[in-house]
Formats: C-alpha cells, structure tokens, sequence
C-alpha cells in the first residue's frame, strides 16, 4: 500500500475527515470544496490547538521560547482541558519535552479519543514511550536540525535523538520532521530533507526562530530575511525534484498574514494567541481552559483568518506530491 506521498505506508491512525477540512498522510490539513473565508465564518472552536503537558526538558534548545520552569498540570486538570476543548480537531500534546512525563501513555490515552493527536518531541524518551502511542497518535513531529554536528549545536545530542527516532520506526508510529532555521544551519537542510525522506516522513517542517527565550541570546546573523527564506525554500524544493524526496515540505515564516495563528495553552490552562510581534513574550491572553470552554476562547480570538490559512497552507509555503496550492501543492505567503 502507498500513501498519497507515493511512500510506502507505515501503520498509522486514518486520514480523518472534520467537515469540509481533511487530516491528510503528510500530517497537515486540506479543505477542497470550502474557502477560508467560509470556515473561519462557520468555526465555533480552533482547527488546532497546542498543549502544553510540561514546561520541563532534558535540553537546551539555542531557539528554545519555553525557558519560564512552572509545575506540570495534574492529570484531573489535563481531563478538564480536555472537556473544555470539545470540537477541537487537532491536539498536539507538547512541552517542554512531553515524553519526559512518566504518565505520558495515560495522557494519551485522555486524548486519543476525542481528538486527532500529534507530539511534538526531541524522541530521547521515545523508547519509554513510543509502543503506549502506537494506534492512538496521528504522528510524532521530530525536531531535528541536521546530520550529528549542527543537531548537537543547535538542539542537542543528535545520537540521543536517533535512537528515540529508531525506537518509534519499530513501534510503527507516522513521523514528521521539523527544524529551526539559522543562516548557519542552511547548508545542513539538504541532509536533513534525505533524513526525513530515509526515514519515511510525512512532512518536513520549517521555521524561523521566534525572538523570545534563548533566542534573544542569538547573534542578528542567525536571522534570515524572508527573501532568504524563499530562495531556500525554492532550493530545496529543486533539490526534492533532483533527488525525489517524498516528504511534503513546509516553511513558515513571520508576517502578517502568519501573527498569532497558533493558540496555545500553557501548563496553568492560560490559552493565548502566539506569536502576536507587539503583545509581551510575544502572547496575547485569551482566557483559561480550566476555567470555560474553548467556544469562549475563540470568541475573544482576532487571528480567525490567520489560524485557517496557516494549518491550510495559504499563508506559508508548501509543497507536495498532492496537487495545487492550499491543498498540499506550492503556495507562497
């Protein structure tokens, strides 16, 4: 059996229908037959929504935002989360490092039911965990910077990493990749897309580090121009064609059309918008999910646009074996 990426198909959760919008097997959303317009307009709740399990992890990420330490939520206060995000598409559980939670599996298994769930993680843990996800996680979002050197610079120990990647490969779990860009990491890129296309991933995800943490410890030259970033886009998309790369591949990147589509709940239940560029630590507060119910959250939500066309490819560029843009194809924002 194939994938719609043309690889071979690993045990997975199906693709999931939600309405008129399509969880595909490169881990991203598709709608068809609906503009953004008409389901921003439609939308009662988030199409995605990210969870933090912990503000805890075992590195020390140079990009890292989430450098504030807080106690992790109790699980009788992730399962009122939980409630309290009903309608909710997609979760990713995250952190911190989520898979440092000794209770993790438990979590998943609070999740798994209601909502398509993805897990963003370093893997160093993904051999404690990687069999209590199986069936129950759409995927596992890697970060990975590049081959040993530039990973251990950047992120942290590239054989720690691997290992958990290998762990989760035998355990059957759908993996993506993603990776923050630095000038001084863009000659790795090439090596981490045939990472992720030996390792069958389903996408390949680029970002540009947010200025907040240990970023601000950043030298001004690690910080491409966006200009930059799309003829490293377009490299990479030549290089794909070259070399046949199956993973979709994904760079987002910070304007205006990109501020504040991701909303995040923090360890307390504080959701907020993020990143909005003029608001402190780059957080604009919405409401508390321990308190109401998400309805109420995005009532008080101005980034309705910016959140569709984000998850839906409009406003990032995008590439695939898939078709047009917005639907998987190449789209510029």
């Amino acid at each position: 059996m194939m994938t719609m990426l043309g690889m071979p198909a690993m045990p997975s959760v199906a693709l999931e229908q939600t309405g008129p919008v399509t969880f595909t097997a490169g881990h991203h959303f598709t709608a068809r037959d609906a503009s953004i317009e008409e389901l921003v307009k439609a939308a009662k709740v988030p199409l995605s929504v990210i969870l933090q399990v912990t503000k805890r992890c075992n590195f020390d990420c140079s990009f890292c935002s989430e450098t504030l330490q807080l106690p992790d939520p109790t699980l009788p206060q992730l399962d009122t989360i939980r409630g309290n995000l009903a309608g909710v598409s997609r979760v990713f559980l995250s952190g911190g490092e989520p898979l440092l939670r000794r209770d993790f599996g438990e979590i998943v298994d609070m999740y798994a039911g209601d909502f398509i769930v993805g897990v963003p993680t370093n893997a160093t843990r993904g051999l404690q965990h990687a069999r209590s996800m199986v069936g129950k996680v759409a995927f596992v979002n890697v970060g990975l910077e590049g081959p040993r050197s530039t990973t251990n610079r950047v992120r942290g120990d590239y054989d720690e990493v691997m290992a958990g990647v290998r762990g989760f490969l035998e355990a059957g779990l759908p993996l993506s990749l993603s990776a923050v860009v630095y000038r001084s990491t863009l000659h790795a890129l090439p090596f981490t897309y045939q990472i992720a296309d030996v390792i069958g991933a389903g996408k390949l995800k680029l970002i540009l580090p947010l200025r907040k943490g240990n970023a601000l410890d950043l030298e001004e030259n690690e910080f491409i121009s966006l200009e930059e970033a799309g003829q490293t886009f377009d490299r990479l998309t030549e290089a794909r064609a070259v070399h046949d790369w199956r993973p979709a591949l994904r760079m987002t990147t910070w304007t205006p059309d990109t501020e504040g589509h991701m909303i995040l709940v923090e360890v307390t239940g504080k959701a907020s918008a993020w990143p909005v560029y003029d608001a402190p630590d780059l957080l604009e507060p919405l409401g508390n999910l321990l308190d109401e119910p998400v309805s109420e959250i995005w009532a008080r939500y101005r980034f309705k646009r910016n959140h569709f066309a984000k998850y839906l490819g409009a406003s990032i560029r995008t590439v695939s074996n898939a078709g047009p843009a917005g639907s998987g194809g190449h789209a510029r924002a």
